[in-house]
């Protein structure tokens, strides 16, 4: 009996010091500089989606390459199951996020690069990466990767056509960071100010082929108002500088990127519609 009743104490003690990761994850602190309700406007209700065509450049094999980048942007319902858009809209586990895709076919002497990156955000969290997935094509092979909030960290799964790096999965430490591939939809959501500054840890742009590690940095943000424009400079370190450039007016489209790889975008344009009809 005096067995029985220690194992029990033993199990309400283990159960009471944790964590269930569900509040672990509900443990999401706002960032000061961002206005979590960006994307609660009635804008994001009317059922369709922000289709943005940008006249882009990246440099592939020591050249620089022109193509369409397309960025689109919908309001969708996920339900925790799953973690993905419901079919069923009865069930009592859906919450609403924010889809970004991002697709380009990038032309070069040998092959097509074809990307497609989706991320997505809970709605009240602009400054939140809740779930990314990317795949990257070409004659060599493809590429498969998503990182995704489990507790108080990011689960990175990924498949690839690099020896070693077949099948496996990556722990990033924290959830406090900014990710590069975020920041032309986070950034429209900031308190713009004309000398605004700010440090944040940003994780570098995952949009290839390639299965390492990220690197994270202590990037430095500011903010300088233009004429018609907010521009906003994101120092990642010493030697690499993104710029963007957002419209005044909500919803404060991206109107360029520069970023410091040569990766650029110059808005071309932008409409409304049910793209999957």
């Amino acid at each position: 009996m005096k067995a029985i009743v220690n194992l029990l104490l033993l199990v309400f003690i283990s159960t009471a010091c944790s964590t269930p990761q569900g509040s672990v994850q509900d443990q999401y602190v706002p960032k000061a500089h961002f206005n979590q309700n960006w994307a609660m406007d009635k804008l994001w209700e009317d059922g369709l989606a922000e289709v943005a065509h940008y006249r882009a450049e990246m440099n592939i094999y020591g050249k620089t390459r022109s193509f369409d980048q397309v960025f689109v942007t919908v309001k969708e319902e996920f339900n925790k199951e799953w973690n993905v858009k419901t079919d069923d809209y009865k069930r009592d586990d859906l919450f609403s996020v924010m889809k970004v895709n991002k697709f380009a076919r990038i032309e070069t002497d040998n092959y097509p690069y074809h990307y497609l990156s989706s991320l997505f955000f809970k709605r009240d969290q602009p400054d939140q990466l809740y779930k990314m997935t990317h795949t990257g094509q070409e004659w060599c092979g493809n590429t498969f990767k998503q990182f995704l909030i489990e507790g108080a960290n990011y689960a990175y799964d990924y498949n690839s056509y690099f020896d070693g790096k077949g099948d496996g999965e990556i722990e990033i430490s924290g959830t406090d960071f900014l990710w590069e591939d975020q920041l032309s939809y986070a950034l429209r959501a900031l308190k713009f100010e004309d000398g605004l500054t700010f440090e944040n840890k940003v994780v570098e742009s995952q949009i290839n082929t390639k299965v390492r590690t990220p690197i994270i940095y202590n990037a430095q943000f500011s903010v300088v108002e233009k004429s018609d424009s907010w521009q906003v400079e994101v120092k990642l370190d010493a030697e690499k500088t993104n710029v963007y450039l957002f419209e005044k007016e909500y919803p404060n489209l991206l109107r360029s990127q520069q970023s410091w790889n040569g990766y650029k975008l110059e808005l071309d344009s932008v409409s409304r519609y049910q793209y999957w009809r």
